[in-house]
């Protein structure tokens, strides 16, 4: 189901007083349950990197924390080493932070408690709760039943409790091939939820772990270590998305078998969902693998590193969480909304710079060959703190292609021959002609004069000008690589039918664009609302030699214009 704009803020203005999550930690501190504590985390897998759907999570959990003066923990799941690795680990910890949030010194994993972890399970065992299984995968498939038939209690699942014991001691002690046994939970084959139909708990897998290194050659499976890990941790209100809504029985039998001093309350809420974009993480990984993106934190990708490297702030995402608010129900949200956010803020912080995308000579015939000068122009244009710079000015100008047409329509107010326009912070020019190339008519140079009386941008005697354009001048401009992105994804929902079908073609294009000179110094993820063109932020790949810009979004949302007209 997706929802407008308008959709998402009516429902979150009738819901803000009751965020049923909120409702269900006020009343739990209010009857003092956990002691009053509010204990929460943000629970990862090091096996990519975090996207925006993450983001929400973060932000709800450790918000949580803050306003009711607890704690949220950062714990890493890294009970799965084939796919971890500690690039991944520092990349989640960089992302979050960036985000603007601190998890202190609750730096936690779940391999810190292996060894509990270990010992709770031989608890299960020796009270005939958990036993080992030597089904093999094939076998295990099949003797756990379809949704509309129950499952068969395997050939193994009477063992005793002695031969349990020894077993998993030998699982540990590396005795055994990798799916040769399992370590699986004792609860109902018939049950209609497959989650309880006797569980995985323990496999074996002979992989170096990024932080235990060999020491193990058994691994706990994630529902297990899940729960565990956040009782050991005093966890008080576990949050987590909607797809573990099925998992909160065993979470609870796990707990209350092997009879944990804590035990956390799982608390499920909607995913956050966008149009045009793919979450899932064997996507992401798939896309990177695939070279589709030019890594995690490619721009087109929506890794919290890709939007940041885009030029996509903090606050903005922060906002459009705050604003989808919390739900018990999926839905996908339209990306126009987080559109406004980013424009939101930007247009706040951002400084303004000139910047011409599609360079055109413009000379000034009039203007003397020799002079230069420079133009003062406001940094932000209702923000004084931003101070001012200088704008360097010259007989040669590049003005934007689009701004200059010979036999304009109707409502054209930029430039054409014989028509006076303002050239921003500089003078007031009319065209008086253009240069041609002979073969292909292209046009090569527009000629102008200027009225040396307008210098600001306005005239003495008031008279009117419809039209204002931007422009660089030529001999003090930087010559910049501009990377102009769309979405990765040209359809709403790219879930549905083949990947490299609904991908964009035109999600990149890159192109060569000249700067006003006061940009040189500026360091990567600084930025700039290019005056009449958009927000573009420096990319790392800049260098003294040559600076990249990526485009982080237009001044108006061209992307639904371009939708509309089909």
């Amino acid at each position: 189901m997706k929802k407008s704009n308008d959709s998402v803020e009516e429902e979150n203005s009738k819901e803000e007083s009751t965020h049923f999550i909120k409702n269900i930690i006020e009343k739990d501190i209010a009857e003092n349950k956990n002691g009053g504590k509010v204990v929460t985390r943000f629970p990862p897998e090091p096996n990519g990197y975090l996207h925006i759907g993450h983001a929400k999570s973060i932000c709800l959990n450790f918000t949580l924390a803050q306003e009711y003066g607890g704690k949220c923990n950062l714990r890493f799941d890294d009970t799965n080493p084939e796919k971890e690795d500690t690039e991944y680990v520092n990349a989640i910890k960089r992302d979050i932070e960036w985000l603007g949030f601190s998890w202190g010194e609750s730096e936690l994993y779940a391999s810190d408690y292996f060894e509990k972890l270990y010992e709770y399970a031989t608890v299960l065992i020796k009270k005939g709760k958990a036993y080992v299984c030597s089904l093999n995968a094939e076998e295990t498939r099949e003797y756990r039943g379809t949704p509309t038939e129950p499952g068969k209690n395997s050939p193994y699942r009477e063992r005793s409790v002695e031969e349990n014991l020894e077993l998993f001691a030998k699982m540990r002690d590396g005795e055994f091939a990798e799916g040769e046994h399992i370590l699986r939970a004792k609860i109902d084959m018939a049950s209609p939820n497959f989650n309880m139909r006797d569980p995985a708990l323990y496999r074996i897998r002979r992989v170096h772990h990024h932080r235990t290194g060999d020491k193990w050659c058994i691994y706990p499976m994630y529902d297990y270590a899940h729960c565990v890990s956040d009782a050991i941790e005093g966890i008080t209100h576990s949050i987590c998305t909607l797809e573990f809504e099925n998992h909160r029985p065993l979470y609870d039998w796990c707990l209350n078998e092997i009879g944990t001093e804590c035990h956390p309350q799982q608390i499920e809420f909607a995913k956050f969902n966008l149009t045009h974009v793919i979450m899932g993480k064997r996507h992401l990984v798939k896309m990177v693998a695939d070279k589709v993106v030019n890594g995690w934190d490619d721009p087109r990708m929506w890794t919290v590193s890709g939007l940041r490297r885009r030029g996509i702030t903090a606050r903005a995402i922060r906002n459009l969480c705050e604003r989808v608010g919390v739900a018990k129900r999926d839905n996908t949200i339209e990306m126009a909304l987080l559109d406004h956010f980013v424009r939101e803020d930007l247009n706040k912080v951002a400084p303004r710079v000139m910047g011409v995308l599609k360079p055109l000579k413009l000379i000034i015939t009039n203007y003397p060959e020799d002079k230069e000068e420079l133009l003062d122009a406001p940094n932000h244009p209702t923000d004084e703190s931003y101070g001012s710079r200088e704008i360097p000015f010259s007989k040669v100008l590049y003005i934007e292609q689009d701004d200059f047409m010979e036999d304009p329509p109707k409502k054209y107010f930029r430039m054409t021959v014989g028509r006076e326009v303002r050239l921003r912070y500089g003078y007031y020019v009319t065209c008086t002609g253009v240069v041609k190339d002979e073969g292909t008519g292209e046009i090569l140079e527009v000629h102008c004069t200027y009225d040396p009386e307008t210098k600001g941008g306005s005239s003495a005697d008031n008279r009117k000008v419809k039209g204002t354009i931007h422009w660089i001048s030529a001999k003090h401009a930087i010559e910049a690589e501009i990377r102009l992105y769309e979405h990765l994804f040209a359809v709403e929902d790219p879930s549905q039918g083949n990947l490299e079908d609904n991908l964009n073609p035109n999600s990149l294009k890159v192109t060569t664009g000249y700067i006003e000179p006061s940009v040189k110094e500026a360091k990567a993820e600084k930025t700039y609302q290019f005056e009449r063109v958009g927000y573009f932020c420096i990319d790392k790949d800049s260098t003294e030699e040559k600076l990249v810009f990526n485009r982080t979004i237009t001044l108006k949302d061209s992307w639904a214009k371009a939708k509309k007209k089909k």
